[in-house]
C-alpha cells in the first residue's frame, strides 16, 4: 500500500502540531508519533507508516457496523449533496422523511423521529423533552432523571450529569441538578447475595424512587447492554421489573441505544432482547456506520402529544434545533446504510458470529486463569481480567492495557473499558463489524491468547 511516505511525514507533524485528539495525553507524543489512520476496506484499516489492522472495535469507538469502503453509502450520500445538501429541520428533506419511515417499521410502539447529529445530543434531546414534560404537565416538580451506575450517555456537562463513570465526570463539575444515580446491574459485581440479582438490581432502582419521591421522577435513563462499563448484559428479571417499577410510578423509559442501535446486538436495537416497551430511543454510532454525522431521538406518539399546539401555552411546542440536525447526508447514508444490514443478512450473521466470539473467549476462559468473566450480546463482548478469580480483584490497568498494545502489535485493535471504578479498567472490549467472518472473529481471538500469554504468563 503506498502511503507516499513523504508526504505522510508531514502529515504526521502538522498532526502533533495542530490537533487536539479525543480520550489523549498530548504529553506522549513529544515522544512517539500521534497514529493516523489512512484508509479501510472491509475488516481492515491502513496507518499511515503502511501498517495493516484488522480492527475489532468498528473504528475505536463501536461505530462503523457495516464496515469500511462501501462505496455505494458514499455514493448515496453525493448524489443527495449535490442535490440537496442542507436545509434546517424546521423543514424536511426527502431522505429524512424516507429513512424516518424505515427506521420506524424496525421499532413497534414508536413513531416519531428527531435528527440531531451526535449521540451526547440525542440524549440531550429527551432530557429536555423531559423537563418541558415536567414543567407543562405536573408543575415543574416531576424533573428528576434516573441514571445507572457504570453506564455513559455523552461528554456534554448535561450528559455527564447523567453519567455513571466517574473518570469520565472528574472535573468537569458542577453538574446540572436533578440527575440522580441508581446501582449497577452486573451479576458478576454483584452488590447482593441473592438468587435472583436481576430482580434485586431492579428493586434497588425503586428504592432510590421512594427516597426521592416519585412525584419528582420523571425518567430514567439506561443502556440496553451497558457499553464503556463493562459491556454488561442485564440479568434476568431485571428489565420485566424495571418496567413494573416505571409503569407504577409513572416514570418514562429512555433506552440510550447510541452504542446497541441498529444491529451490534444482533437485533436491530438493543431493547428488542427485553421487551422492553420504551418511551424514548436515542441512536447514533451505527445508524449511518460512521459514513455520515447522524443521530435520532425517537419518540412515542404519546410523547409527541404532549407537544402539540395548546391555545393557553404559546410555548407548548418543543423549542429545540439541531443546525446539522438539517444536514441530508445523515438520512442518505442511514438509508443505504440500513439495505445493507438487510440484503446480506447481516442480523443474522452477528447472531452467528457474536456466538462465535463468546465461544472462543470462554475457550480462552479455560487457559488463562486471568480471565473472569466473559460476557457479550451479538457482537458485543467482553472479557473480564482479574489477578485472582476467588476474590475477584480486577487486573492491573497496565497489564490489561499490556495486553491491548501487544494486539495493535500484532495488528489487532481492540479496546477496554474506562478507567473509573474497581472492575473498571479490566475488561477487553470487542465490537467488530457485522460483516465480520469467522476467520476474522478466529484471527482477533488468537491474537488475544498471544497477548495474555506474553502478559500474564
Amino acid at each position: 500500500m503506498d502511503t507516499h511516505s513523504n508526504d505522510m511525514s508531514n502529515v504526521i507533524e502538522a498532526d502533533r502540531a495542530h490537533i487536539w485528539h479525543h480520550l489523549s495525553q498530548h504529553k506522549q507524543y513529544e515522544t512517539v508519533d500521534p497514529r493516523i489512520i489512512v484508509e479501510g476496506r472491509g475488516m481492515k484499516v491502513w496507518d499511515a507508516k503502511g501498517k495493516e489492522h484488522l480492527d475489532a472495535v468498528s473504528g475505536g469507538v463501536w461505530t462503523v457496523n457495516v464496515g469500511y469502503g462501501r462505496e455505494s453509502i458514499a455514493n448515496a450520500v453525493r448524489d443527495q449533496l449535490v442535490k440537496l445538501c442542507y436545509f434546517a429541520g424546521s423543514a424536511g428533506s426527502v431522505p429524512g422523511a424516507k429513512f424516518a419511515q424505515r427506521l420506524i417499521e424496525k421499532m413497534p410502539g414508536l413513531s416519531r423521529v428527531y435528527y440531531a447529529n451526535s449521540g451526547s445530543e440525542a440524549n440531550e434531546k429527551v432530557f429536555k423533552m423531559v423537563r418541558q414534560i415536567s414543567h407543562r404537565h405536573h408543575g415543574g416538580k416531576k424533573h428528576k432523571i434516573l441514571f445507572r451506575e457504570r453506564d455513559y450517555h455523552g461528554t456534554t456537562i448535561t450528559c455527564l450529569s447523567a453519567g455513571g463513570q466517574p473518570q469520565r465526570n472528574a472535573q468537569y463539575g458542577p453538574f446540572t441538578p436533578g440527575f440522580v444515580e441508581v446501582p449497577h446491574c452486573l451479576e458478576y459485581r454483584k452488590q447482593w447475595d441473592v438468587a435472583n440479582y436481576g430482580e434485586r438490581a431492579a428493586d434497588a432502582i425503586e428504592e432510590v424512587i421512594l427516597r426521592e419521591g416519585p412525584d419528582t421522577v420523571g425518567a430514567i435513563c439506561l443502556e440496553p447492554v451497558t457499553a464503556g462499563g463493562g459491556v454488561i448484559v442485564p440479568p434476568a428479571g431485571y428489565w420485566d421489573r424495571v418496567q413494573e417499577i416505571c409503569k407504577r410510578h409513572n416514570i418514562l423509559i429512555h433506552i440510550d441505544e447510541v452504542v446497541c442501535g441498529v444491529g451490534r446486538t444482533g437485533e436491530w436495537f438493543g431493547y428488542q432482547h427485553f421487551g422492553v416497551k420504551p418511551d424514548f430511543v436515542t441512536m447514533a454510532k451505527g445508524v449511518a456506520s460512521g459514513y455520515a454525522a447522524i443521530a435520532c431521538t425517537v419518540t412515542t406518539e404519546a410523547v409527541f402529544d404532549m407537544f402539540k399546539d395548546d391555545a393557553n401555552d404559546p410555548m407548548s411546542y418543543f423549542r429545540d434545533i439541531s443546525t446539522f440536525g438539517g444536514c441530508t447526508s445523515g438520512p442518505a447514508a442511514a438509508l443505504e446504510n440500513m439495505r445493507i444490514i438487510e440484503d446480506e443478512g447481516l442480523l443474522y450473521n452477528t447472531v452467528r458470529m457474536g456466538a462465535r466470539v463468546l465461544e472462543n473467549l470462554n475457550a480462552l476462559a479455560q487457559r488463562h486463569k486471568v480471565i473472569g468473566d466473559v460476557r457479550g450480546k451479538g457482537l458485543f463482548c467482553g472479557a473480564e481480567l482479574v489477578a485472582d478469580r476467588g476474590t475477584r480483584e480486577p487486573a492491573d490497568e497496565k497489564m490489561v492495557a499490556a495486553v491491548v498494545a501487544d494486539c495493535m502489535a500484532q495488528g489487532v485493535i481492540i479496546g477496554m473499558t474506562n478507567r473509573s471504578l474497581p472492575g473498571f479498567n479490566n475488561t477487553l472490549c470487542l465490537s467488530p463489524a457485522l460483516i465480520a467472518t469467522a476467520d476474522d472473529i478466529d484471527h482477533i481471538t488468537d491474537a488475544i491468547d498471544r497477548a495474555l500469554t506474553k502478559v500474564f504468563g
